[in-house]
């Protein structure tokens, strides 16, 4: 199956090829800076199932992750890992926003003390384990 999303202003347009690793929400104070919200909720996936047309520049946000972006507009698209292995996709950017549903919270000891989760989904105080 092959999901399709962008940017806000279109300029930044991906398509995401088969089903993802996984679907979790990330609490880590990393991602609360780069996303400018209490989380990222996100879609990892293969590098090479990703392609991305337009213009983006990326941030190294750590020395593993860099944090891809619109130039045009600055919307927050992907955590690419630098090792060329998988990047995370913005759940809110696919085209269809209800694709997929995340499974789990992971870095919950970093999370937001008004940040309620009632989900039932299942919680990780870091990484998940091995």
């Amino acid at each position: 199956m092959t999901r399709e999303g962008g940017c806000l202003c279109g300029a930044v347009r991906f398509k995401a090829e088969g089903e993802p690793i996984n679907v979790r929400i990330c609490h880590c104070r990393n991602c609360q800076k780069a996303m400018g919200s209490p989380f990222f909720a996100r879609a990892l996936f293969n590098q090479n199932a990703l392609t991305v047309a337009g213009n983006t520049s990326r941030y190294a946000s750590s020395e593993a992750i860099d944090r891809v972006f619109c130039t045009t507009c600055g919307t927050r698209l992907f955590s690419w890992r630098t090792n060329g292995t998988v990047a995370g996709v913005a759940l809110a950017v696919f085209d269809d926003r209800n694709a997929f549903a995340p499974t789990e919270h992971i870095w919950v000891a970093e999370k937001m003390a008004w940040v309620k989760l009632e989900d039932g989904l299942v919680q990780y105080p870091g990484t998940v384990p091995p």
